[in-house]
């Protein structure tokens, strides 16, 4: 199954305990490797640990599907000869980032809060229909 393409989806980003060390301009390229795990909960593809760009990041690969849209990364993975579920990773095709309609929509408020669904004119007319007569009003003989 490594030798396929494969799609990345990444769950989160472990801390890296040398984020604040500098880091030598001439230093070679990190490699990018995946640990493969278990099966994901869905039985449908497998969980990773993948190290690259010196930091680790945890997630699940899956196969593509025709009409099933690319939500991470493409991939290739090539299992190393002395520990095969050891791969290296050959990205293929990076999906554009597109930022998430709601976080659009919710900038574009010209207010804070909620919106607003009822003008004065609603809430009088509502008034108008949906409120009880006044019990005292009425006489009864």
């Amino acid at each position: 199954m490594c030798d396929k393409f494969l799609r990345v989806t990444p769950k989160k980003q472990a801390p890296d305990a040398n984020d604040s060390a500098p880091v030598a301009a001439a230093a070679p390229a990190a490699p990018d490797i995946a640990l493969i795990g278990g099966p994901t909960a869905d039985g449908e593809g497998l969980r990773i640990l993948r190290a690259r760009d010196n930091r680790l990041e945890v997630g699940a690969i899956r196969p593509i599907r025709e009409g099933v849209p690319i939500t991470g990364e493409l991939v290739t993975l090539r299992p190393r000869p002395e520990l095969p579920g050891l791969c290296d990773v050959e990205v293929q095709y990076r999906a554009p980032q597109v930022a998430s309609d709601r976080q659009e929509a919710h900038a574009a408020l010209p207010h804070a809060g909620p919106a607003q669904v009822a003008s004065d004119g609603y809430r009088k007319n509502w008034d108008v229909i949906w409120s009880r007569p006044d019990a005292r009003a009425k006489v009864l003989n």
